[in-house]
């Protein structure tokens, strides 16, 4: 039984300020000298960009569609570790799970998971007494949730967070919290959602840290602590990576794989498990950053390409054509190159009619259409992640179009909610717009390093 501290920030619907009071706690608690583990439930990656900045931690995804609910406890006891306080920020509205599948992957089977208090962001905008009635809905419909508390949002005047309180009184619910509206603590949005901290920097820091004033000004900090706190103990073992390659650990530093993993503001989408994987099962990981860096890294046996916006910064990746060519390079020379989604448009022979690596003959272009959602797959062809009848969850989350669409040797079979195939398998690549959490098929890691040492 482990006993962490830890809250659960929720809304009822998307837009609601979960961001910004998440945030703005985790920097506000790791500003008070606690050490803070931020985490997000779902398969986000832009978010726990803003969570590391506020802590200084990785931050963390929690998705019970990609990893299984019986992982979460795990994943989420392998971040805490040497922590004081966790936060754990929502996804949509409370209760929106992965469609079609009842409440699996919502925030609130999360918050079930790590048997944590929840706390109710609302946007109290538009609305005075009415707040009681939907603070009531979302604390009575599933009992074993624990709505331990609310957070008023977008507060108009003193008269208009009196109106609210007196009306919350009645929930039975204690409000934790009141913000008024602060255009400081705004961040800017594009065709994926907000911008990434990486492309940011400075106006990002200045976000966060308002972000911080807000809720320290806002927001019961004790109270909330106390919340934290009062959370039951956990009947789970953390996650451990090492332990999933026993005796892998013991090989020296010069005989481990060099695998090259971009970096940087245009390839910002990648889970911290991923990394520790490929370490634990025995490989040295650099990353680089393509906008940048004119050469792979010293060594580079294996290339692994995340998610992110190549798009937004076509000009200048084509520009690096030394790195271009590099890339190109060690492709043909069989090496294991590992790309998801961005990555797959990095390995095309162009995006947006600029000159990419040239790996894949395909072309990528941006598009009217979101493609967003999870997805159930199975590996249709032997490559340097899985071999056939491998079964993954996965996740797409992009508003661009490759040309075709699948390759001679496809990757995945896309199984639900349709059935097609998807990206490309030649040598030693495999390309696709799948996202996969490793830590769910950990196979995938140890796989890759093994052609990577060969």
């Amino acid at each position: 039984m482990t006993s962490v501290p830890r809250l659960v920030i929720a809304a009822p619907s998307s837009g609601s300020g979960k961001t910004t009071v998440a945030t703005g706690l985790m920097a506000a608690f790791t500003g008070s000298g606690l050490a803070v583990s931020p985490h997000k439930v779902g398969p986000d990656y832009i978010d726990p960009g803003y969570h590391a900045l506020a802590t200084g931690r990785p931050g963390r995804n929690l998705d019970a569609f990609l990893c299984g609910p019986d992982l979460v406890a795990p994943l989420f006891l392998h971040g805490v570790a040497g922590t004081d306080l966790a936060v754990v920020e929502g996804v949509m509205g409370l209760y929106d799970g992965a469609a079609g599948q009842g409440e699996l992957a919502s925030t609130a089977h999360v918050a079930k998971l790590l048997r944590a208090p929840v706390v109710l962001v609302v946007d109290a905008s538009s609305q005075s007494r009415s707040v009681a009635a939907l603070v009531h809905g979302f604390a009575s419909w599933d009992p074993e949730v624990r709505l331990a508390g609310v957070i008023l949002n977008k507060v108009g005047s003193d008269r208009h967070e009196a109106l609210l309180r007196e009306a919350l009184d009645e929930s039975g619910v204690p409000v934790l919290g009141a913000l008024r509206r602060a255009e400081q603590v705004a961040t800017p949005s594009r065709h994926l959602g907000l911008v990434p901290v990486a492309e940011r920097s400075a106006d990002a820091v200045a976000a966060v840290r308002a972000m911080a004033a807000q809720v320290r000004e806002g927001c019961d900090m004790d109270a909330l602590l106390a919340l934290a706190r009062s959370a039951p103990a956990l009947d789970a073992q953390p996650w451990d990576p090492a332990g999933l390659f026993p005796g892998v650990g013991e090989t020296p530093r010069r005989g481990r794989p060099v695998i090259a993993v971009a970096g940087g503001p245009a390839f910002t989408f990648s889970y911290a498990e991923h990394a520790e994987l490929l370490t634990a099962a025995g490989a040295e990981v650099v990353t680089f950053d393509p906008l940048r860096d004119e050469a792979l890294p010293d060594h580079a046996a294996g290339l692994v390409i995340g998610g992110g916006f190549p798009e937004v910064y076509a000009p200048e990746l084509s520009a690096n054509e030394p790195l271009r060519k590099a890339v190109a390079a060690l492709a043909e020379s069989g090496a294991p190159v590992a790309a998801e989604c961005a990555g797959l448009l990095y390995l095309a022979r162009e995006l947006e009619g600029r000159p990419m690596c040239g790996v894949l003959d395909a072309t990528a272009r941006m598009s009217e259409r979101l493609t967003l959602g999870y997805r159930e797959a199975v590996a249709v062809s032997d490559s340097v992640l899985a071999e056939v009848g491998t079964r993954v969850r996965g996740h797409e989350f992009h508003r661009t179009v490759v040309e075709p669409g699948a390759g001679a040797t496809p990757a995945w079979g896309v199984t639900r909610p349709e059935r097609r195939v998807e990206g490309f398998v030649h040598g030693g690549v495999h390309a696709s717009y799948l996202h996969v959490h490793w830590a769910a098929v950990p196979s995938v890691a140890r796989r890759l390093v093994e052609r990577c040492a060969t």
